[in-house]
């Protein structure tokens, strides 16, 4: 059975040439572009919108497609070109813009692609207004403008730069130069290689790069997990690194591998962030609910407290600029510093844990035996939405005695744990994550699901 395409919260994500197309696309533009137009309305002068790819061989046609759609309804259109997703966020910021599009799939395979939405403050559209954005495609509800009134593209050249130039902003250079840190980067033949490698140089370090040219060829399974960094592992421990980075196709996410070559994992990514951040001043932080309560340690220990949302950097964004958060992001690698951006950024987290290594003069497997941590595991397994919402009420009736949180899918809380069941909003799967002091606990709570999952599946 062919995939759907889906249209969420996150934008649009498919299977190029099956379900997400050119004509595809360019009707999503036309979408954005009116939905950009209608907010702006009583405003003079000329509406532009951001648009960059990731590296994906698919991404200059989409690119292209989105580009035409948003011109046809009168938006002109700033082409940046191959960059980072936080780099559009950026860069529309900089450029004033009404709004951002990445063409991107994030740490989907090669076959997929999509389309991220950002609006004039960098994050992506709530909830409202995503939905009305995917009336409007459906509905070929678009505002054409007259030949006049077509929109132009324009490109730029300064992502790097501007990225770049607000990442140092937050650090101290001369205290990690100072370390000369030896790091290896694995970028996945993605977005991120070419911008990191400049920032290390930048910091002082010496980089060893694999899979770094934007071929959009992924080298490995995308997602920075465990199972597809074996090689980024090994070099690390060959080289004798100091550290080991790995993004994922739009640099939005990082995952880390110590010293010792071992993976510590992308939950590290922003409770590491947290504990420098936590360092020099006392705040909030904002994380949704699927992320590891190492932070919330990180955060108690200095008299800190952390806000929890539903998953999606917006949810998390929007709670930061709510809250005057002083850090903020995602367990998936995802950390975000409203002082660069309102979205995840690889390049944020590794500053930030490059400056908690150099300032304290620990390795990382020391720094990460400071914080410890507990039991995890993240899975999914196919389900459609009807198969979903099954599984999660049976769940409800075998965790009766739970806590339960259903502002995101269901997340039941036990005196020895939590476990987190979510419908994603990108793929048509079950997330489970469960998070417990030890692994024979979590098991046994994942067992449960499990057998709910088969009860329903088979």
């Amino acid at each position: 059975m062919a995939e759907q395409l889906i249209i969420s919260v996150s934008g649009m994500r498919g299977i190029v040439g099956e379900n997400l197309t050119a004509s595809v696309a360019a009707d999503y533009g036309r979408a954005f572009g009116t939905f950009v137009k209608e907010s702006c309305a009583g405003k003079k002068g000329n509406f532009s919108v951001s648009v960059g790819r990731d590296s994906r061989p698919s991404g200059q046609q989409l690119l292209s497609a989105i580009a035409e759609g948003l011109c046809t309804v009168g938006i002109d259109v700033i082409d940046l070109g191959v960059v980072t997703t936080p780099c559009v966020g950026i860069m529309l910021r900089e450029l004033g813009c009404a709004g951002g599009v990445v063409v991107t799939a994030s740490h989907n395979p090669g076959q997929y692609n999509g389309i991220k939405l950002l609006l004039s403050n960098g994050i992506a559209p709530p909830s409202g207004a995503a939905e009305k954005i995917k009336q409007y495609f459906f509905d070929k509800h678009f505002c054409f403008a007259d030949s006049s009134g077509r929109g132009k593209v324009t490109s730029s050249e300064q992502a790097d730069t501007a990225h770049i130039a607000k990442v140092l902003a937050i650090v101290d250079r001369g205290t990690i130069a100072a370390k000369k840190f030896k790091v290896v980067l694995d970028s996945v033949n993605g977005a991120g290689g070419r911008i990191t490698k400049i920032l290390l140089a930048e910091l002082g370090c010496e980089v060893s790069a694999i899979n770094d040219e934007p071929t959009g060829l992924f080298a490995h399974a995308p997602e920075p997990i465990a199972d597809n960094l074996r090689e980024l592992c090994e070099i690390v421990k060959t080289e004798r690194a100091d550290i080991g980075f790995a993004q994922d196709p739009d640099a939005d996410r990082l995952a880390i591998v110590d010293e010792n070559g071992s993976y510590i994992g992308e939950e590290y990514s922003l409770a590491l962030s947290a504990k420098y951040i936590f360092s020099k001043k006392t705040g909030k932080a904002a994380t949704n609910l699927s992320t590891s309560r190492m932070i919330d340690d990180v955060a108690e220990k200095v008299g800190g407290r952390v806000i929890r949302t539903a998953v999606g950097e917006a949810n998390v964004a929007a709670a930061m600029f709510e809250n005057d958060c002083i850090i903020g992001g995602e367990g998936n690698g995802g950390v975000i510093d409203l002082r660069v951006g309102p979205i995840r950024d690889s390049l944020v987290g590794i500053a930030l844990v490059l400056q908690l290594m150099a300032e304290t003069g620990k390795t990382i497997s020391q720094l990460v035996g400071e914080i410890g941590g507990y039991y995890m595991s993240k899975d999914k397994f196919t389900a459609d939405t009807l198969q979903a919402q099954k599984i999660l009420n049976l769940a409800k009736k075998a965790f009766a005695d739970a806590k339960l949180d259903t502002t995101d899918g269901c997340r039941f809380d036990f005196d020895d744990g939590w476990l987190h069941l979510r419908a994603s909003n990108t793929e048509p799967v079950i997330r489970i994550i469960v998070e417990a002091k030890d692994r024979r606990t979590g098991e046994k709570y994942v067992d449960t699901v499990l057998k709910i999952r088969g009860e329903v599946l088979d």
